[in-house]
């Protein structure tokens, strides 16, 4: 099991930028990914994008292509997500899960953090 901890978020503007962390605990396994989620009030959770822990390979949700950029740092475990020109739709509680596969499916991600707020609000 790893646990996370997620930090980072609140209140900016629309066009604004915010870099949200995932600090992991626990052995990440060089085939896991690290996935960003996120829930608005009302809305299901839903995938932002996520990193292969090993390789670093990236995978986005096309709503944040060309905005939202996800990394990861190693030697820290820890995993970040660049967050930039926000609309107030990027609004939502932001969690960080690991898994094995980029399933939809918040089910398919076993372990989770408690989530960092993001508002976009003028």
């Amino acid at each position: 099991q790893v646990q996370l901890v997620e930090s980072g978020g609140g209140l900016v503007q629309p066009g604004g930028s915010l870099r949200l962390s995932c600090a992991a605990s626990g052995r990440i396994l060089s085939s896991s990914i690290i996935g960003w989620f996120r829930q608005a009030p009302g809305k299901e959770r839903e995938f932002v994008a996520g990193i292969r822990w090993g390789y670093g390979t990236t995978n986005y949700a096309d709503s944040v292509k060309g905005r939202f950029t996800i990394s990861r740092d190693k030697a820290e475990n820890t995993i970040y997500l660049q967050m930039n020109n926000l609309i107030p739709e990027d609004s939502a509680l932001y969690h960080c899960a690991r898994g094995s596969s980029y399933s939809v499916s918040p089910s398919s991600w076993p372990d989770w953090g408690q989530g960092t707020r993001v508002t976009v609000s003028s």
